[in-house]
């Protein structure tokens, strides 16, 4: 196991981590339970992201729409419990950061009691407010832009943005913004990789990216995607390192098989008693 992963992972760890002072591109990947948060953790990964995508990957969706800030507790919770070396951050779900500050800070505060050391929320600089509220809350915050998920509806779908130089523009002077706010880092997803590349060279904390190109200063992926388990085609950016789907149906395929054939339990499986209780109960 790494180095990175036997030391716990702090926001003041990963926020000097850049590339182009030689740092180590930083890993992320989601998880949303006990189980997934060990297997990164073991895995050397520096930050687990308890994502919304658990709409998607887990509780069956189309998007991210449809949870609300107690199914993210829930999930983070459930991280935490791994007590993994990465640092923990979670996903602000849809509209649990637009109608207020105060509320928005709450919300924050319910994914940090649950066991998140960090948030992370969507939108440019109309965020602005409510980032620079939860950071005077003491709660370090990770912006994200590009693709933004929840967005979707407004975006006509999940497509590549910032494709043309004005939209460009306004992502690179968003993310100036959020970094002067006080941002740690960001997620950039799905955009040109010259974007990508633009963004991580102009502000001093770290990129993550996600259909961003090459040149960020870390890369993240979804557990499900990596592993094979979704039931969806991946998208472009998704390299699969597995198909653990295929070999945990083909598992319990062969159990179902060994049941109706009566195989199993063995003699080795089952708790035998003696001769006397089988004659007593005959």
């Amino acid at each position: 196991m790494s180095e990175t992963a036997k030391a716990a992972v702090t926001v003041p760890s990963l926020r000097s981590r850049k590339r182009r002072t030689g740092a180590v591109p930083i890993v992320m990947v989601t998880a949303y339970d006990e189980p997934g948060a060990r297997i990164v953790s073991n895995a050397g990964v520096d930050i687990v992201l308890v994502g919304d995508s658990v709409s998607n990957n887990v509780l069956g969706h189309q998007d991210a729409l449809h949870i609300d800030t107690d199914v993210m507790v829930h999930h983070v919770a459930a991280v935490a419990q791994a007590h993994p070396h990465c640092l923990i951050v979670g996903d602000m779900p849809w509209m649990s950061y637009h109608l207020s500050t105060d509320e928005a800070v709450r919300n924050a505060a319910k994914l940090i009691r649950a066991g998140a050391q960090a948030v992370k929320l969507e939108g440019g600089r109309a965020r602005l407010p409510v980032i620079e509220a939860i950071i005077r809350a003491e709660i370090p915050v990770m912006g994200h832009l590009g693709l933004t998920p929840q967005s979707v509806l407004a975006m006509g779908g999940f497509k590549v943005q910032a494709r043309n130089i004005a939209a460009a523009d306004a992502l690179l002077d968003a993310a100036k913004s959020l970094e002067a706010a006080g941002c740690f880092a960001f997620v950039i997803e799905g955009v040109p990789d010259v974007v990508g590349a633009a963004v991580t060279d102009a502000i001093g904390v770290p990129t993550i990216g996600i259909g961003a190109g090459r040149s960020c200063d870390g890369q993240v992926m979804v557990f499900h995607d990596l592993l094979g388990l979704g039931s969806r085609t991946p998208p472009k950016f998704v390299r699969q390192y597995a198909e653990i789907g295929r070999i945990a149906t083909d598992a319990i395929a062969a159990f179902a098989a060994d049941v109706r054939g009566g195989s199993f339990p063995s003699d080795a499986e089952s708790y035998h008693g003696s001769a006397e209780l089988g004659e007593a109960l005959s």
